[in-house]
């Protein structure tokens, strides 16, 4: 079935980079997000509010597995090519490589007219702090600091569980990286019913970020340090982010760009001191949401790449047992 996996992750990784996520077209994340909603109005209430969380994992786990099980037995059934191709969409609706992209890109058209209301506009979109009077250094950190992140969550961790259990672990790992974003907050309403969506959330992504966070720093020789500088800033740095995978991808940017990422950010007006990463050897500037986007870009197929080596030494390796 590794086999069966890995082309399937290769079309869907194909498939993304050229169709992405149109708009109008059904997308299973966001019948997750909507199956979430309902569930977390329905349990988020009344007492032992943490073992509802749980209860609303379960759910939402069983009913991909119910869903999705039938569906790919049917496909294989008819045929290997079928069932591969089945696959192949599923997973594609897990990864997010040019939506990604575009999103960077969005922010930066305007910053390129010196449009900085728009690209605070932009950016609002795909970050949670608040944008309004950002200057275009923290419009700039922001932006590079959602791809840098989200390299990770949005395209090499679904891959990873892609590759390990196929569709269905590839959109459970998105359904739990959803409940994340929807519920998974500290604060009053979420703090004891998104405990476990966190905490899971935190699970899954912790190998996933860490490969990803040594490819981002491997795919294109760091602009102003040397390797071994710029690997130090990354196991210096990475443990300094609030979620323990999340600073992997940022820390590896930073030491790769010779910038700083990190500082104060604001939400809905309070404030927040995030820790500093990488070395502010040069300001940052608009050219570095294109130099991030491109390292992401590389670092990504190098992460597919990978996992075609590991599959086939699994399958040699098999074969000679």
């Amino acid at each position: 079935m590794i086999a069966y996996h890995l082309i399937a992750i290769t079309i869907a990784f194909i498939l993304d980079i050229i169709i992405g996520d149109p708009l109008n077209w059904p997308h299973p994340v966001k019948w997750m997000g909507s199956y979430i909603a309902i569930l977390e109005k329905w349990l988020n209430k009344g007492k032992h509010k943490g073992i509802k969380g749980f209860i609303m994992l379960f759910i939402l786990i069983i009913s991909i597995l119910f869903i999705i099980l039938p569906i790919l037995w049917i496909g294989y059934s008819i045929h290997t090519f079928i069932g591969i191709l089945i696959e192949s969409i599923l997973i594609m609706t897990t990864i997010s490589q040019k939506s990604l992209r575009m999103a960077a890109l969005d922010v930066l058209k305007p910053l390129t007219h010196n449009n900085l209301n728009e690209a605070r506009i932009k950016l609002s979109y795909i970050v949670g702090r608040d944008t309004d009077s950002l200057s275009e250094e923290e419009i700039v950190r922001g932006t590079v600091e959602t791809v840098a992140e989200n390299t990770s969550d949005g395209i090499t961790a679904p891959l990873f569980w892609g590759f390990i259990g196929g569709a269905p672990l590839a959109l459970i790992y998105r359904c739990i990286n959803t409940c994340d974003s929807m519920v998974g907050y500290k604060n009053e309403r979420y703090k004891d019913f998104g405990f476990a969506s966190a905490k899971l959330d935190d699970c899954v992504n912790w190998i996933p970020s860490r490969i990803t966070g040594v490819i981002l720093l491997l795919s294109q020789k760091p602009e102003y340090l040397s390797y071994k500088a710029a690997f130090t800033i990354l196991l210096r740095d990475a443990k300094k982010h609030p979620s323990p995978n999340s600073g992997w991808g940022e820390a590896a940017i930073a030491a790769s760009l010779g910038i700083q990422l990190g500082g104060i950010n604001y939400y809905i007006g309070v404030k927040s001191n995030r820790a500093r990463m990488g070395d502010p050897l040069v300001n940052l500037n608009q050219i570095h949401i294109l130099k991030t986007v491109k390292i992401m870009h590389i670092a990504c197929f190098f992460y597919l790449l990978l996992l075609w080596i590991g599959g086939v030494m699994f399958e040699i390796t098999k074969a000679w047992i």
